[in-house]
């Protein structure tokens, strides 16, 4: 992550100051790390959409993904952050310097035209489940809450920015609250979450594959990796050879972090499908267009304090996942042409950052003004994901073994092990996806 144009100034505080700050800050937000904001952009809009589906369609049974699927986002993003860590820059700054442009390119546009139809898709999405409270034109929304999202961006503090995302991801606790409210059977969802049950037919394999897509995106991976490099700008660190290398204190405080906020984000998983299987699988309504219908499908169901909270969670969390998105391509793009990318510095200070911030939010913006089908829209950001994240994850792997990158932190025995096994799950979870992306 360059910060050559940042000299001293930031957009957030000196080390002092941002010391002098954590003194102040409520206990909870200093008790709440970066994991737990990954972890909550992770159930954006589009994995709350095939979260409800999948409880709609299959009730209970497929419960037990929510912890099968822990151990493998633990694995991924922890590899990203520690890469971030280490070196002391963004995962595309390392992939650039460390690999050739027929490495390099490819895997960059897949990710940034993966984030910018995936945001799209959430702005719209959380316009829809907005427009529950607010009944005002639908296009009126989706401009008012890009321009919302972009304002905040742009003119918040690096240190506000992160703790409006803490606040929000709390938010996602909403789907606790809908679940319980639909008053699901005690013995069924036991039975789904510890007994593993698939039925190898074409909905069941569709659905699985969609779940692994959707938990290990690779817009995740970057934002990891950025953030722990942003927290060390905020700390004074400002240039990249004082940002180098990192303590096993601090190593081990991220994989507490991460596992936190990576078991928060599978216990909303968990939740939004007991809510949905509790009801409208119950009740046979198995077809479950958008995250917002499923909300709007609950009201009756399950009363309207249910499908109220189930549209709220939706609405916070894609105020917090549109900006990972969009921020996390001005991340890569700004990185790939060696431009100054901080949201510690002020926007005359990284121009082009903050300018690509602009241009991916209007692009994802614009998606819902051109006439295709939202559900296309996420089918087809599936497919771009599906190409993209397993070579992203295989460079993650390369590069948390390369000692001329990691020193001696390179990865151990166990963490190998299990970052092998979440790459081949991502790999074939992506082959599926693109052949029933294409082949419906």
């Amino acid at each position: 992550m360059s910060t050559s144009r940042e000299k001293t100034s930031t957009k957030g505080t000196t080390q002092s100051s941002e010391k002098k700050s954590a003194s102040h800050r409520p206990r909870i937000l200093r008790s709440i790390g970066l994991g737990l904001i990954t972890g909550a952009a992770d159930d954006d809009c589009s994995a709350i959409g095939t979260y409800a589906t999948v409880g709609a369609k299959l009730g209970t049974s497929f419960l037990w993904t929510a912890p099968v699927t822990l151990p493998m986002m633990f694995a991924v993003v922890y590899l990203s952050g520690k890469l971030g860590q280490v070196s002391g820059q963004g995962l595309f700054a390392i992939i650039r310097q460390h690999y050739s442009r027929w490495v390099f390119y490819p895997a960059l546009i897949g990710v940034l035209i993966g984030n910018t139809f995936e945001a799209g898709a959430d702005i719209g999405g959380m316009s829809a489940a907005l427009n529950i409270f607010v009944p005002i034109p639908f296009p009126l929304i989706v401009i008012g809450a890009a321009c919302a999202m972009l304002a905040f961006q742009i003119w918040g503090s690096y240190t506000l920015i992160r703790n409006s995302f803490r606040w929000l991801a709390l938010s996602l606790l909403a789907y606790v609250g809908s679940a319980f409210l639909a008053k699901p059977d005690f013995w069924p969802v036991l039975e789904g979450t510890l007994i593993p049950r698939i039925q190898f037919n074409k909905e069941s394999l569709s659905l699985l594959v969609a779940i692994i897509g959707t938990t290990l995106s690779a817009y995740l991976y970057t934002w990891q990796s950025n953030q722990e490099v942003e927290e060390k700008i905020a700390r004074g660190l400002t240039q990249e050879w004082q940002r180098r290398g990192t303590s096993e204190r601090a190593l081990r405080h991220s994989r507490r972090d991460i596992f936190f906020g990576m078991f928060f984000s599978n216990l909303v998983m968990f939740f939004i499908m007991l809510s949905t299987a509790a009801t409208l699988h119950k009740a046979g309504r198995t077809d479950i267009p958008t995250a917002a219908d499923a909300a709007q499908a609950l009201r009756p169901l399950a009363g309207d304090a249910a499908g109220l909270l189930f549209a709220l969670g939706i609405v916070g969390v894609g105020f917090l996942a549109v900006p990972v998105m969009t921020g996390g391509a001005a991340y890569d793009l700004a990185q790939a042409a060696g431009w100054g990318n901080s949201l510690n510095a002020k926007p005359s200070q990284a121009k082009h950052f903050y300018g690509s911030i602009v241009v991916f939010t209007i692009l994802a913006m614009s998606i819902n003004f051109i006439g295709l089908n939202p559900m296309k829209v996420l089918v087809w950001s599936g497919i771009v994901q599906g190409f993209s994240t397993p070579p992203l994850m295989l460079l993650i792997m390369l590069m948390t073994n390369n000692r001329a990158i990691m020193g001696t932190r390179v990865n151990s025995l166990a963490i190998n092990l299990l970052g092998w096994i979440t790459l081949i799950a991502i790999f074939g979870a992506s082959v599926g996806l693109i052949i029933t992306g294409i082949f419906g």
